[in-house]
């Protein structure tokens, strides 16, 4: 059985490395995110009540909603969570690559590894992906398309959601690649074959419409790379200005911006996090409505 609500929102964090490297990209995204955990803070937050009979009320309505499979809630965590666990081995496998590159009695290290510039593409681009499946599934929507998400994305994105786009572009993005990260993310996509065989390819393959998985990933990413663009454009974000913010609670160099990248991978679960705190705001709300 997958784990309720309440314990997840119980579990998450007040603060580890996930919630401070948050935190230092609200630059990012002034306001938006705040760090709620536990389950009754949690609704008092989204809807408001203070009566502790009230948030009861709402806490067993939820707990009634998530549990039913005909809605779109498990799925959207499990997508959420599947993803982040993917992250940390294509992390570690970026990591053993920049190593090798940096380290030359490491150099071996390049041969058996993906290059790291791909394997970051690839993260992005499957983040993406799963992004709009889950929100597909947590408004009760078809999967939607690219352009279709791209919209919502503009339109709806707020709080934890927000954050969580916020950090795909600065740590997923700009910190692993660079300040050219569209550019070769559309490399590594025009040469097609870095997604044949990818294992969270094949986990979340079944969930992506139509016979051509490859050219939806595509073509999500052309959707929304005007959005990240125009993010990083409005804010003026660069690697470095990523880095100023992040760089007084880890230890690196900021000549190795790609290393940061590929640890803070492996070493936070902002999706999950982000992930459950947005479902849960969408449960909340609808609990209340129907007490």
């Amino acid at each position: 059985m997958a784990d309720s609500i309440i314990e997840l929102l119980d579990e998450l964090p007040s603060d580890n490395l996930t919630v401070k490297m948050l935190n230092a990209l609200d630059f990012v995204v002034p306001g938006e995110w705040e760090n709620v955990v536990g389950c009754d803070r949690t609704i008092e937050v989204v809807t408001g009540e203070t009566d502790g009979d009230r948030i009861r009320d709402i806490r067993n309505r939820a707990i009634e909603l998530y549990n039913d499979t005909n809605t779109g809630y498990q799925g959207a965590i499990w997508l959420y969570k599947t993803i982040d666990n993917a992250d940390k081995a294509l992390g570690a496998a970026a990591m053993a690559n920049k190593v090798g590159e940096k380290i030359g009695l490491l150099g071996f290290l390049n041969r058996l590894t993906p290059k790291a510039d791909t394997t970051q593409s690839v993260d992005l681009c499957l983040k993406l992906v799963t992004e709009l499946i889950a929100y597909s599934k947590l408004n009760g929507l078809p999967v939607l398309n690219p352009g279709e998400f791209v919209a919502e994305l503009t339109e709806h994105y707020h709080g934890a959601s927000l954050m969580r786009m916020a950090a795909l572009v600065s740590v997923d993005g700009l910190l692993p690649l660079g300040p050219n990260f569209l550019q070769k993310v559309h490399s590594t996509l025009d040469g097609g074959s870095a997604l044949e065989g990818n294992p969270v390819f094949g986990t979340i393959a079944n969930f992506i419409p139509g016979d051509d998985k490859l050219g939806f990933i595509s073509e999500t990413f052309g959707a929304v790379e005007g959005w990240m663009g125009n993010l990083v454009g409005s804010v003026g974000l660069t690697p470095e200005s990523v880095f100023d913010h992040i760089g007084g609670f880890i230890d690196f160099s900021d000549d190795a911006l790609d290393l940061v990248g590929a640890f803070l991978d492996q070493s936070t679960d902002y999706y999950r996090h982000t992930g459950i705190q947005t479902v849960a705001h969408k449960l909340f709300l609808q609990a209340a409505e129907d007490v």
